[in-house]
């Protein structure tokens, strides 16, 4: 087990790392593309591993499945352990998890939409405010009457119900726009064309199975396939702002710890920010503030640090930053807000040296046992352990028929609920009405006066009217929501 998180060595030859008890102070790295952003994040979790530290992370490019398998030796690399000066290196994988949210290049994710709620929904369905208000309010309903919002059948049956029923809601839940349902529903078929069925489904995924170490004490590394999911980058983003959120929602306050409980990785991290709301912006800072005290670091990939909003970058305590191009005022301008983030070293010129860095060098600048950053400085970064690029597929397969997770998540439930509960309601709203006309037909046939004064309400009518507000279970009420809208456990 190693005892620190070893970066590179610097010119002088010295050690740069990071301070396990510092790694939940969250982390940057960034750089253009092609300067080594992937190893870097390949060495630090391979680091984590051998700590006994969980990761997560998301795979974007397909290069990460590598590190499962050890490298294979080259001259150049030789040359790099020894100018690092690292001790007892030797090539090795390490235990991984892949995952797919479409069940095709790992263990399938799913959710259910009631877990992701209506904050996080809109945003992947990119809803209008108005749109998103009745998407609330059909997680209301269904909360007050007990119905499970599963899959996306059962938000689509939920909507459907409320519209043709919007002037008996109305009173309790407000107006509710057919027009506006429509397009919402429009948007549902879209995601399910895509292949939101995949994701909205149970069995839901378990926070404990994504936190553990083998049996040798290395901790897993969880590694999700984007490949096919950035084609829908909301959903990629939204995806791991949920996960991000389950855990700062269900994971118990612990203080600062010796190492954290989990590292995670956000890959992309620009998609996390783009065309967000200033609400969720904000929410999404809380929960990044937060978090470390659940003994979770959160790092950021990224080309360039001005994608990540000043409010979120001030919290990122361990950076590393790879080379940035300056053809463009718009990029010099880049690389001098680059330099400002970082600790003057007053033997290095940080706007000369970002543009000048070579593939597997940075610019870092980590934080000490005190909280405060250390100086910047050049370094050579470390080499991995594990093979850089994918593996095959086959092999890759072999790891995901070996898992010890594969029968928990394999097959797909299909619980009673809303979907079938409304069509349930419905079938029996339709008998007791024809129950109804029958009997009044009987009793019209029976009684040769017409009855004075107003008639009584029949049961038919009595049950249509009432059928929208039978009685909800009382699990239903008590559902609470978190920040970002998801159901805590």
């Amino acid at each position: 087990m190693t005892d620190k998180i070893i970066v590179g060595a610097n010119k002088k030859g010295e050690q740069i790392f990071i301070e396990p008890k510092m790694a939940n102070r969250h982390g940057l790295i960034a750089g253009a593309t092609g300067t080594g952003k992937t190893v870097t994040l390949q060495i630090l979790t391979e680091q984590f591993s051998r700590m006994g530290v969980p990761v997560f992370t998301a795979d974007v490019k397909g290069d990460l499945s590598g590190v499962s398998v050890p490298g294979t030796d080259h001259p150049k690399i030789q040359e790099r352990v020894n100018k690092i000066k690292l001790e007892n290196f030797n090539f090795s994988g390490h235990p991984c998890t892949f995952w797919d949210l479409y069940g095709q290049k790992g263990l399938p994710i799913r959710a259910t939409i009631s877990e992701v709620g209506p904050v996080l929904l809109a945003r992947i369905l990119d809803l209008t405010d108005t749109q998103e208000d009745i998407v609330h309010m059909a997680f209301k309903f269904a909360d007050d009457e007990g119905l499970l919002l599963l899959d996306l059948k059962d938000l689509r049956e939920i909507l459907k119900n409320m519209a043709e029923n919007a002037k008996d809601i109305r009173d309790d839940y407000g107006s509710i726009s057919k027009v506006s349902v429509g397009a919402i529903q429009r948007k549902l078929i879209t995601l399910q064309e895509a292949g939101g069925d995949n994701f909205f489904n149970e069995p839901g995924l378990d926070l404990n199975h994504i936190m553990q170490c083998d049996f040798s004490g290395l901790g897993v590394i969880n590694i999700l396939d984007a490949t096919k999911l950035m084609n829908d980058r909301r959903l990629y983003s939204s995806f791991l702002l949920w996960l991000l959120s389950e855990l700062f929602e269900n994971l118990p306050e612990v203080g600062d710890l010796e190492k954290p409980k989990m590292v995670f990785f956000f890959d992309e991290a620009h998609l996390l920010f783009d065309d967000a709301p200033k609400a969720l912006v904000e929410k999404i800072e809380t929960v990044v503030r937060l978090i470390r005290s659940k003994g979770v670091g959160v790092y950021f990939v990224t080309q360039n640090p001005l994608d990540i909003p000043d409010e979120i970058l001030g919290q990122l305590g361990n950076r590393i930053q790879h080379s940035l191009r300056a053809f463009t005022a718009k990029d010099q301008k880049a690389v001098k807000a680059a330099a400002q983030t970082f600790r003057e070293n007053p033997e290095i010129n940080t706007v000369e040296s970002i543009t000048n860095l070579g593939t597997g060098e940075a610019l870092v600048s980590t934080l000490d046992l005190e909280g405060a950053p250390k100086i910047v400085e050049e370094v050579l970064v470390c080499p991995p352990r594990g093979q850089m690029g994918p593996i095959e597929d086959t092999k890759r397969d072999e790891f995901i028929a070996r898992s010890p997770l594969n029968a928990a998540y394999t097959k797909v439930l299909d619980r009673h609920s809303a979907f079938e509960e409304l069509k349930k309601r419905q079938e029996e709203k339709l008998k007791a009405q024809q129950e109804a006309e029958e009997k009044k037909k009987k009793e019209e046939e029976n009684k040769p006066k017409k009855p004075r004064g107003r008639p009584r309400q029949s049961f038919g009518e009595a049950m249509a009217k009432s059928v929208l507000r039978s009685a909800g279970s009382s699990l239903g009420r008590a559902l609470i929501r978190g920040v970002l809208g998801s159901l805590k456990r």
